[in-house]
């Protein structure tokens, strides 16, 4: 019989009182049981530390710098597992997300990641953030985002952890990595998270997005001239 792996799930928080509660709970109630929970809190001045603090199983530590990437960073440093995932402090898994991928992680060993779909849903009381598409609230979507992924550890060996220039898009420009350096991540059909949409989604409504994605662009590009140079 196989061992079944550590997975080690990253939640990155700051203010997240409203939220990071059922964001936990969805973890807890996984129907995969061999998983550690840290939580990276960005210094939150809300009710944030004592919610995750009131669970055992969680390991929680207050980020030693500032931006998501580095609290990504943070928390995959701590990380014990050799399978890697994150949740946002304010989106929901689905009760089998860790199996499925973990299953297809020992099926496949030659897959170095994988994500899966979303569905997306607005807060109750809240419009719609501008620049989301309406549409996308309608069944579900491919998504290549960090809580939709599983990843092997080694990966970010490989490719580098999080770059902390980017405040927001730092998500994009890891894929962007992955990509250039032929990471092999692959899609499974089945949702694994549904995403709360509100008016503080930061990577939505973040004056420094579409700026962000360019010099992504661009650099995957200088890094695929070079490479073939």
């Amino acid at each position: 019989m196989i061992n079944l792996p550590l997975v080690s799930v990253i939640i990155v928080v700051k203010n997240g009182e409203k939220f990071l509660q059922t964001a936990i709970k969805s973890v807890l109630n996984q129907t995969y049981k061999n998983y550690e929970i840290i939580v990276i809190d960005g210094n939150s001045n809300d009710k944030t530390p004592i919610i995750a603090q009131s669970y055992p199983q969680i390991r929680y530590f207050l980020q030693n710098s500032q931006g998501i990437a580095d609290a990504y960073n943070q928390g995959i440093d701590e990380a014990k597992a050799e399978l890697i995932t994150f949740l946002s402090c304010d989106d929901i898994w689905t009760h089998d997300k860790l199996k499925i991928q973990v299953d297809y992680m020992i099926d496949n060993p030659q897959i170095q990641g994988v994500i899966g779909k979303v569905k997306f849903f607005l807060e109750e009381g809240n419009l719609l953030p501008s620049g989301f598409k309406t549409e996308l609230l309608e069944g579900d979507h491919i998504a290549k985002i960090m809580e939709t992924l599983m990843v092997r550890k080694s990966v970010f060996e490989k490719v580098g952890n999080f770059n902390p220039e980017f405040w927001v898009a730092e998500d994009t420009d890891w894929f962007a990595r992955c990509n250039d350096e032929n990471i092999s991540i692959k899609v499974i059909d089945q949702v694994f998270l549904h995403k709360r949409i509100h008016n503080n989604n930061n990577s939505i409504i973040h004056p420094e997005q579409n700026k962000n994605l360019l010099k992504i662009l661009r650099e995957s590009i200088h890094r695929k001239r070079k490479k073939f140079s």
